[in-house]
C-alpha cells in the first residue's frame, strides 16, 4: 500500500517538495532557494538548470527526511510559478538562454505596439488575457528574436518552449515528455480558451512556430508519464499552475467560490463553472483545473508585488532582519499614520495593467516611523487584493460570502484582519495553508485513486481561523479612496 502523494511546488524564489498523507496533511517538507538575476532594469531572470537541480534535490531531501521509499509514493504532482518562460534544446535538454520570469517587463514595447494595432480586443476574446509583458507569449517571441538561430531551430522542432511545468516534466521523465496542462497553457497568450488547444491566429500574430510548443493535457490524469526513483516508476499524474492548484487545494470547486494566495505576488481567483466569464473590469479569464471532463473556468486578478514588499523592507531598506519581524513592527503603532506604500516595483497588475507605474510612498511626515512604513507596506497587500475583489464581484454580479486565503503572508494575523475589514466579508484561513502544493497532490492522487473523488477532498478542508470584519463600511470606503489617490501618484511614472 502506498502511503503518500508527493507534491513538487516550484515557486519564484524557491523549490519545495512536500509529502501529503491520505488526510491531506503535510508530513515532510524540503525547500531550497535559488538565484534571482536582474541584468537590466525591469528584467528578471532565472537559471532553469538551477531550478531543476534545486527541485530534484528537494524531492530526494523530502523522501530522506520522511524515511520514505519510492514505493511508498502513489503519485507525483507539480505546481509551478506560471508564465516564466524556458527555451531549451530538445536533444540535449540544455536551456539556450536564461528563463524569463513572469515579473520581467522587457516586452513592454512589443505589447504597446500590438495594442496600437488594435488587436487587444480579439486577443482577449480568444485567450481571456490582455496584452501585457506578464504573459509567456511575448517572452517566447523575444527569445526567438534575440537568441541567434532560435527561430529557425524552433521551426525545425529542435527547440522546446515551456513554462516551468513543462521544463520539470521534461527533466523528470528523462526527456520523454514535452507537455503542459490546460491551466499553464491558458497563461501563455497562445491558447484558445474554448477549444483548449493552441490558437493559430495568436501563433501567427506573435510569430510562434507550433513545432516548439508542448502538448496540452488535463491537469489531472495518468497518461503514462513516469519518474524513475531507484528503479521504481512513480506516476507523474498531476500538473497545474500554482494559482489554479491553490484554488483546487482550497476545495473551491463550485461557481462563486474564491481564494486569495499571498505569496511573492497575490492572486485572487473565483471559480466561474463551465463557462468562461468575460471581465468588464480588466480581470483575466483563465482555465481552472480539470480532468478529462468539460473545461472549468475562473476569473483572476493578479497583484505583482504582494509578500515581496516585505522582502523589500528586509533586503532593500534594512528595516527588519527577517520577514517574521514585520508583524510586530507594524503592530507597534496604532495605525498607518497617514502613510501609503504603493509597491509598483514592476508596474501594476489587475485591474490597472500599467507597466509604466513605479513604487511610491506618500503621506510621510516628520512623525513617520519604521512602524508606520511597515504597517503601510503590509496594508498595501490588502488594498491591492481588495481592488481585485471589488472588480471581481462586479463581473460576477454576485456578492462573495467569504474569502479563503493561503500562502506565506496569510499567516500574518494583522494583515488578515485588515483584509477582512476592507472587504467586509470573513477571511478564512484553512488548517493547511500549503494549498498550492496540496492542490497538486490532490490532482495527482485523484488520477491514481489515492483519493476517490473531489467530494472526499472537499470534506478534508478544515478552518484554522476565521477573521470577521470589524471596520465600519464608511471607514473602509474612505481608506480605499485614499489608497486610490496614492495609486494615481505611481501611475505612468517610467518611460521604459
Amino acid at each position: 500500500m502506498t502511503r503518500w502523494v508527493l507534491a513538487l511546488d516550484q515557486g519564484t524564489t524557491s523549490s519545495r517538495a512536500i509529502l501529503f498523507d491520505r488526510d491531506g496533511t503535510p508530513v515532510a517538507l524540503a525547500q531550497r532557494e535559488f538565484g534571482q538575476h536582474f541584468p537590466r532594469p525591469g528584467w528578471v531572470e532565472h537559471d532553469a538548470t538551477e531550478i531543476w537541480m534545486t527541485q530534484w534535490s528537494t524531492l530526494l531531501d523530502v523522501l530522506r527526511e520522511a524515511g520514505a521509499a519510492p514505493r511508498d509514493v502513489a503519485a507525483i504532482g507539480i505546481a509551478n510559478q506560471r508564465e516564466t518562460t524556458v527555451l531549451w534544446d530538445r536533444a540535449s535538454g540544455q536551456p539556450v538562454a536564461p528563463a524569463i520570469v513572469w515579473q520581467d517587463r522587457r516586452t513592454t514595447e512589443l505589447c504597446a505596439q500590438l495594442k496600437a494595432q488594435g488587436v487587444e480586443p480579439q486577443v482577449s476574446a480568444r485567450t481571456g488575457l490582455l496584452l501585457d509583458p506578464y504573459f509567456s507569449g511575448t517572452k517566447l517571441a523575444w527569445l526567438l528574436d534575440h537568441v541567434p538561430g532560435a527561430r529557425v531551430r524552433a521551426e525545425r522542432g529542435e527547440l522546446c518552449f515551456g513554462t516551468i511545468d513543462s521544463w520539470l516534466t521534461y527533466k523528470l521523465t528523462g526527456g520523454r515528455r514535452h507537455v503542459t496542462d490546460v491551466t499553464n497553457a491558458s497563461r501563455t497568450l497562445l491558447l484558445d480558451l474554448r477549444s483548449g488547444d493552441w490558437d493559430p491566429w495568436m501563433l501567427e500574430l506573435l510569430r510562434i512556430p507550433r513545432a516548439c510548443l508542448p502538448q496540452v493535457r488535463p491537469s489531472s490524469g495518468d497518461a503514462g508519464d513516469r519518474v524513475e526513483l531507484d528503479g521504481v516508476a512513480v506516476p507523474l499524474a498531476g500538473m497545474a499552475g500554482d494559482q489554479q492548484a491553490a484554488l483546487f487545494g482550497q476545495a473551491c470547486f463550485e461557481s462563486g467560490m474564491a481564494k486569495n494566495t499571498y505569496g511573492t505576488g497575490c492572486f485572487l481567483l473565483m471559480h466561474t463553472g463551465a463557462r468562461p466569464l468575460a471581465s468588464q473590469h480588466r480581470l483575466l479569464t483563465t482555465l481552472a483545473c480539470s480532468s478529462r471532463e468539460a473545461p472549468r473556468y475562473a476569473l483572476e486578478g493578479s497583484v505583482f508585488i504582494g509578500g515581496a514588499v516585505v522582502q523589500w523592507l528586509r533586503d532593500g531598506l534594512g528595516l527588519i532582519a527577517s520577514s517574521a519581524e514585520v508583524e510586530p513592527l507594524a503592530a507597534s503603532v496604532a495605525d498607518h499614520g497617514g502613510v501609503y506604500v504603493v509597491p509598483a516595483f514592476t508596474g501594476l497588475g489587475s485591474p490597472h495593467w500599467d507597466p509604466y507605474a513605479r513604487g511610491a510612498i506618500v503621506g510621510i511626515t516628520r512623525g513617520t516611523s519604521r512602524g508606520h512604513l511597515a504597517r503601510a507596506a503590509l496594508e498595501s497587500i490588502a488594498f491591492q487584493s481588495a481592488e481585485l475583489l471589488q472588480a471581481m464581484q462586479a463581473d460576477a454580479g454576485a456578492p462573495l460570502r467569504e474569502l479563503r486565503v493561503d500562502g506565506g503572508a496569510s499567516r500574518n494575523d494583522l494583515l488578515m484582519q485588515f483584509q477582512a475589514d476592507l472587504l467586509g466579508v470573513p477571511v478564512v484561513r484553512p488548517r493547511v495553508v500549503e494549498t498550492t502544493a496540496l492542490g497538486a497532490a490532490y490532482l495527482a492522487g485523484l488520477a491514481v485513486g489515492f483519493w476517490q473523488s473531489p467530494g472526499e477532498v472537499a470534506r478534508q478542508w478544515q478552518v484554522e481561523r476565521r477573521f470577521e470584519p470589524s471596520m465600519g463600511r464608511d471607514q473602509a470606503a474612505a481608506r480605499m479612496q485614499e489608497w486610490s489617490r496614492a495609486v494615481q501618484r505611481s501611475r505612468s511614472w517610467s518611460s521604459a
